[in-house]
């Protein structure tokens, strides 16, 4: 039964081709010659997935039990998609098709270490810009702003703060294309302001004012297997990563993370319990390749958190 709240979520929504190759880069990158690169990687094992932020995020706050809905730009291709989300409970009908464009595709390949190489079609979602969460009459109880076209992020989170809709901010994989301005206003709006430590330490190096920026909102750092660190109010706590059966797809997990956290933060539960749902649901996807290829009921993800964390879990 989902919960009466409703999360908004946007952010790429993309056909993913992960791949697989079971060797290192740095066996086939010289570090001197990286001016002049020229690899190729022979994989063993390639999966086309449902994917994207949007929908990634999306496909675990439904099994979570918690309302969503889709806001973006998808292209021509996206039937097979949109039928994949409907079967999930995820709402579609805020999406809008650009019939000369296709959908959004990510075509990565991760090595054995765990290294990952991108390459991104950005496809409907350079239109995403022209839609407006104003076109949406439907209460919106939260906003999930996650990597996509940066105009369109600077977009929503200015009219989320002009609504005074709440949001999590996730810049993630456009760091580098946002500015420092447009940065610090997606941070100073928002309500949640998550990101790795990697691109954390790129915030905070970036912007002179970070203390007060971050000052009160509610900083989660996610740390992989390390598990995740949460700053609010001058306090700072550190929750373990869930354990996995086995590690088969690290693509996806941060994302999962994102949709385990919201679940339990829409039912207003404690941020230590919050962060150990976001580990959880994280697990999830590790072990199975793919971004939305796993699959659970909420007695199993209760049953699993207890076995993490000692503790009992009602949903």
């Amino acid at each position: 039964m989902k919960i009466i709240k409703m999360i908004l979520v946007t952010g790429s929504l993309a056909y993913d081709y992960i791949m697989d190759f079971p060797g290192k880069f740095a066996e086939h990158i010289l570090p001197e010659k990286i001016h002049m690169i020229n690899v190729s990687f022979l994989v063993d094992q390639m999966i086309k997935n449902f994917g994207g932020t949007a929908g990634n995020i999306s496909y675990s706050l439904s099994l979570l039990g918690v309302k969503v809905s889709l806001f973006g730009c998808v292209g021509k291709d996206f039937g097979p998609y949109k039928d994949f989300l409907k079967e999930n409970e995820i709402e579609t009908k805020y999406l809008k098709v650009m019939e000369d464009k296709y959908t959004t595709t990510g075509f990565g390949v991760t090595d054995k270490s765990d290294n990952q190489i991108w390459g991104f079609y950005q496809g409907a979602d350079i239109h995403s810009d022209l839609l407006s969460v104003r076109s949406i009459r439907e209460k919106i109880d939260f906003g999930i702003v996650s990597p996509q076209n940066p105009k369109a992020m600077n977009k929503f989170v200015c009219e989320y703060k002009e609504e005074q809709i709440p949001y999590l901010y996730d810049p993630g994989m456009q760091l580098p294309r946002l500015t420092n301005p447009e940065l610090e206003t997606g941070i100073r709006g928002a309500t949640i302001l998550i990101g790795n430590d990697y691109e954390m330490t790129v915030m905070e190096k970036r912007l002179t004012n970070w203390k007060g920026l971050v000052e009160k909102k509610i900083l989660i750092t996610t740390m992989a297997e390390k598990g995740v660190k949460i700053d609010y109010t001058g306090k700072s706590f550190t929750v373990n990563a869930a354990k996995a059966k086995s590690v088969c797809d690290p693509v996806g997990a941060g994302d999962a993370f994102r949709g385990g956290f919201m679940a339990g933060f829409m039912r207003n539960f404690s941020l230590p319990v919050c962060a150990r749902m976001g580990a959880v649901a994280a697990v999830y996807t590790v072990e199975k390749y793919g971004t939305t290829t796993h699959k659970y009921t909420i007695e199993d993800f209760c049953r699993r958190y207890k076995e993490n964390y000692k503790e009992s879990l009602s949903l």
